[in-house]
């Protein structure tokens, strides 16, 4: 019999955005999840208890006081509550911390649609150039993300360089590049004219941000949202990185002959160079 974490990994991608809320916090949560109703549920996530009711049908229990009563059994039985991948238990900051960025990961993951990914590995592949873009915090990300994929393939830049504008690196661009524009939340002012401008010109556009930045959305050929949730102050940046990092290994398997050689002739350079310690 599945527990609720299991049923909801399984049902995640089906689930509406209100059920999604509901059960990221319940990945978040699942430890107390018992000592709350359906209406503090509902309040906890920032739902209406219709949609907590719904949720719950969806995933195959009558009413979620049915669900209640499966974790109270389970409970009872001696068996854990989270399945053996939740290594952290309790309700420390640790595990409050792992359980979120697991939830983090778990949303994005699901969101992801198969054939626009696709799509999207291929132009970068086959772009004459590409122009990554990231202010603030977002730059750390756009930064790295350069580095990965400038292993791979020819022409991976970051505008705009440093102390310059952006008019002169974008005015170059074609409908034969691609810009990837790391924009988090706590952006400039400037960011959605930025994607204005690009859309206007015909540059395809991969715009990185948090799901709720739905404004720039529709200025973006494609995006990918990575959530920035924390238990704390400070937004998490873990899934911005593995999105990165997704990206770099799907595009070196598309480019999977000539980004071999790549890293390989890169590798004799820095033999050459001297320029790493050898491990």
């Amino acid at each position: 019999m599945k527990q609720i974490d299991e049923r909801l990994r399984d049902h995640y991608a089906e689930l509406t955005p209100q059920e999604q809320r509901v059960a990221d916090f319940i990945f978040a949560s699942i430890d107390d999840l018992m000592s709350y109703n359906s209406a503090e549920l509902a309040r906890l996530s920032g739902v209406s208890k219709a949609t907590v009711s719904r949720l719950f049908k969806r995933l195959g229990y009558p009413s979620y006081r049915d669900m209640r009563d499966e974790m109270r059994t389970l409970r009872q039985s001696g068996m854990p509550l989270t399945d053996s991948r939740d290594a952290v238990q309790g309700n420390t900051l640790l595990s409050r911390h792992y359980k979120q960025e697991m939830a983090n990961l778990t949303q994005w993951i699901n969101q992801i649609d198969g054939v626009q990914f696709g799509a999207l590995i291929a132009a970068l592949s086959q772009a004459r150039q590409v122009r990554l873009l990231g202010f603030r915090n977002s730059y750390p990300v756009a930064l790295h993300l350069r580095q990965q994929l400038i292993q791979v393939r020819t022409g991976v830049m970051m505008m705009p360089q440093p102390g310059q504008t952006l008019a002169e690196e974008l005015v170059d661009l074609t409908v034969q590049d691609v810009v990837i524009f790391v924009a988090f939340r706590r952006r400039p002012r400037m960011a959605k004219a930025v994607l204005t401008q690009l859309q206007t010109m015909g540059v395809p556009v991969l715009l990185i941000c948090e799901p709720q930045a739905q404004t720039l959305i529709p200025l973006a050929t494609w995006h990918l949202a990575a959530p920035l949730d924390s238990v704390s102050a400070f937004d998490s940046y873990s899934s911005a990185m593995s999105l990165a990092n997704l990206l770099s290994n799907a595009l070196l398997h598309e480019m999977l002959t000539s980004g071999r050689q790549r890293i390989h002739q890169i590798s004799d350079l820095y033999n050459d160079l001297d320029e790493l310690e050898q491990r």
